[in-house]
């Protein structure tokens, strides 16, 4: 079988899969969604929103508001790969988010895992 392209699965499936990581790890939606909003410009709302639509993840990305211009200050490894070296700028996109994901998780503070100006 075919392996799904992750830019095309929708995004109301692959976004509960990020809260409840970093809820079993004791962090909340919240912190999530504000991760998130920080990297792509959506509200908490338009987050909720979203993941009662049909749209896909890729699409979730390439339609973000207002991309963080510090976004390419995130680095590190994410399944194994360096964020920082994805060539598919969609791609690196995805991996910024799961970077994030993967810090909140791991106990950071916000305030370390956002790169600051």
């Amino acid at each position: 079988m075919a392996r799904m392209d992750v830019t095309q699965m929708p995004f109301a499936k692959l976004y509960p899969l990020l809260v409840n990581k970093a809820e079993k790890k004791g962090r909340t939606r919240q912190e999530v969604d504000q991760v998130t909003a920080w990297l792509t410009g959506y509200t908490a709302g338009d987050i909720a929103r979203m993941e009662q639509s049909g749209l896909t993840y890729g699409e979730f990305f390439r339609n973000a508001p207002a991309p963080h211009p510090n976004r390419t200050r995130i680095t590190g490894k994410v399944c194994g790969i360096r964020v920082e070296e994805t060539e598919d700028p969609l791609m690196r996109e995805i991996r910024y988010l799961d970077k994030l994901v993967d810090d909140l998780a791991k106990g950071k503070v916000l305030d370390r895992i956002l790169p600051a100006d």
